[in-house]
């Protein structure tokens, strides 16, 4: 693929060494000359240095040829300004656009629901001319509630409406599972579950049968909702109920994630979340604090089943006073992210059983981890995350990247090499896993066994090694 990226930030940089490594052509339009000397040096790219609004600068880097345009720079007016201009004169380039202007982003998703049938059959351009709005609090927030839904273990995947779910466990120090063997593993538990990924000191990789388990290593173990508890305990993880929630900042990502936490509307899951109706009726389980006075006035009105509060979650007198100490978890969802690994650390330290904390990016995240945090969730990726998801196709359903390694969900089209082959003929091990199938005109994933059969319209769900993420979807998916 030939994909223009205009803004030359962390989010541009990521996006453009991973689209290289994939042997993709790329262009990155940045405006600093400093930045744009800097991104020569790292990645083996086209780089101009100009203002990405303009059609001949676009044009100069390839636009007329490319297959996807990009625009991540700091300004949400001039990535969907770039992109209606694109749009106007190239209406066949995939447009992708990062907005953090909240009111862009729903509005636009307002129109496009209301508008939904205009837009299918293709008698209407995308507003702003974008294919894909791309909103970073939005994409952390839901993070956040899957992990917070999962009871705080680790970070989860969860895919459609399946039961199944990819869970990021730590082994703990008195873990049955220290110096097993995954051949070994399945004498140890009833529970049906199946071990993705191996991780240890930042460093992931496709395990094997001999692959022995270690203390301290992270584990991506792909599950049944129903055996989490089983599986956690397995890892030497206890999973505590959470009654007592405490969520640090009020800005747009806590109040994304208090709307599905603790609305009265949002009964069922709340229930799930907390145990039962008695729980949801104690105020006293739901805490949120920030130090801006106009934030926690509005999450005073939008929350009253929750205590709010004016205040610095670093004044150990207040936290004490409050009973936070106590708490079963702690969300740190602050727009400091530096602040967010220290305060889930702190709070740790004071007796809070599990934290929950946003990051700038997955190098933080190892951080918090050395830190004692529980479940780190870094905002960069998941932007670049959901970027390369859009760019792999309409088969390509969602990316996801953990360390070096890549999760994908796909589709398999008749043009796929796959078709009509069993898993067991087709396995290549350490460079891809086939996780999950879903049978075309099915309902819900099933874990995939070497008698699985790829077919035409079948979903599936694999890792691979990040260098061999194109090639290897690409085999199953087809070209499109």
């Amino acid at each position: 693929m030939r994909i223009v990226i205009v803004g030359g930030g962390f989010t541009g940089v990521q996006l453009a060494k991973n689209l290289v490594n994939e042997k993709n052509q790329v262009s990155v339009i940045e405006n600093d000359e400093d930045n744009a000397r800097h991104i020569g040096n790292q990645v083996d790219c086209t780089v101009i240095c100009a203002d990405g609004n303009n059609l001949e600068v676009l044009e100069d880097a390839g636009i007329a040829k490319a297959d996807a345009l990009v625009c991540v720079t700091a300004s949400d007016e001039v990535n969907m300004i770039t992109c209606s201009l694109v749009d106007a004169v190239y209406p066949d380039i995939l447009k992708i656009a990062r907005v953090r202007n909240y009111a862009y982003y729903v509005n636009t998703a307002s129109a496009e629901k209301k508008h939904a049938t205009e837009f299918v059959e293709g008698r209407r351009r995308p507003l702003y001319g974008i294919n894909y709005m791309i909103h970073p609090d939005v994409e952390a927030a839901e993070a956040i509630i899957r992990a917070v839904e999962n009871g705080a273990v680790g970070n989860v995947l969860t895919f459609d409406d399946s039961e199944l779910e990819l869970v990021r466990i730590t082994v703990e120090k008195d873990s049955k599972l220290c110096g097993v063997t995954l051949k070994n593993i399945r004498m140890l538990s009833d529970a049906s579950f199946l071990v993705a990924y191996v991780e240890k000191e930042g460093r992931s990789c496709l395990p094997s049968g001999d692959t022995q388990i270690l203390e301290g290593s992270t584990l991506g173990v792909l599950l049944k909702k129903s055996d989490m508890d089983k599986v956690s305990e397995l890892c030497g993880s206890k999973k505590h109920p959470l009654r007592k929630v405490a969520l640090i900042g009020a800005g747009r990502i806590g109040t994304t994630v208090a709307e599905k936490i603790f609305k009265p509307q949002t009964t069922k899951g709340i229930a799930k979340l907390f145990g039962g109706m008695a729980a949801v009726r104690k105020t006293q389980d739901f805490v949120i604090i920030d130090t801006d006075d106009i934030l926690t006035k509005q999450a005073s009105q939008n929350f009253p089943n929750a205590r709010v509060f004016c205040a610095d979650a670093s004044d150990e007198t207040f936290l004490r006073e409050e009973g936070i100490p106590d708490f079963d978890l702690v969300i740190c969802a602050t727009h400091n992210h530096e602040l967010n690994m220290v305060l889930a650390a702190y709070l740790e330290g004071l007796g809070v059983k599990q934290s929950i904390t946003l990051v700038k990016s997955s190098e933080f995240g190892l951080i918090a981890e050395k830190l004692g945090v529980d479940v780190s969730i870094p905002l960069r990726d998941t932007v670049v995350d959901s970027i390369m998801s859009h760019l792999r196709g309409k088969a390509v359903k969602e990316i996801h990247t953990v360390s070096d390694l890549e999760i994908a969900e796909c589709e398999i089209s008749p043009e796929s090499r796959m078709c009509g082959k069993l898993l067991k003929d087709i396995a290549d091990p350490g460079k891809y896993l086939v996780l999950l199938s879903r049978k075309s005109g099915t309902d819900g994933y099933k874990i995939a066994g070497g008698n699985t059969q790829i077919n035409p319209g079948d979903h599936i769900v694999l890792i691979t090694q990040g260098e061999e993420s194109k090639k290897i979807i690409a085999n199953f998916a087809g070209k499109e």
